[in-house]
């Protein structure tokens, strides 16, 4: 008997690939989104934010009010000296990934970064809880 078959019936999938490439693009597990870990070491966040293939000169770090902006940027451009290293293609990505966190608890003017082996580790230190000073209070 002949007719339409179920596509799972048989094992083939057709749309596979496309659903895999739709993920990846519009998801946020994508790959054009900054993987991050961030801890809590008690007297400050350890964010790592894993940007590799980014140079240190590609990458951007800002703080606007109590937003955090992690961004990178990469450009790949062909040029002839490709041509003359006997490239016949090159896939790279280049594009712009970011990826921002509130840090409304933290001490801005003491964040520190360092970028190693395509690990962006930034440390927020925590503010320090103000106590009330004490003082007297007059009685009228």
């Amino acid at each position: 008997m002949y007719g339409i078959t179920s596509y799972k019936k048989n094992g083939y999938d057709p749309f596979k690939e496309f659903r895999s490439l739709q993920k990846a693009f519009f998801n946020d597990e994508g790959q054009l989104s900054i993987k991050t870990d961030i801890r809590d070491t008690g007297d400050s966040y350890v964010i790592e934010a894993e940007l590799p293939g980014y140079n240190r000169d590609e990458i951007n770090v800002e703080v606007n009010d109590d937003i955090l902006t992690i961004s990178a940027e990469k450009h790949n451009e062909t040029n002839e000296e490709d041509k003359k290293e006997g490239y016949i293609r090159r896939e790279r990505y280049y594009g712009t990934v970011s990826r921002s966190f509130n840090i409304s608890e933290v001490d801005a003017s003491s964040i520190t970064a360092k970028h190693e082996n395509g690990v962006l580790t930034l440390t927020l230190p925590k503010k320090k809880e103000e106590l009330p000073k004490s003082h007297r209070i007059e009685i009228n």
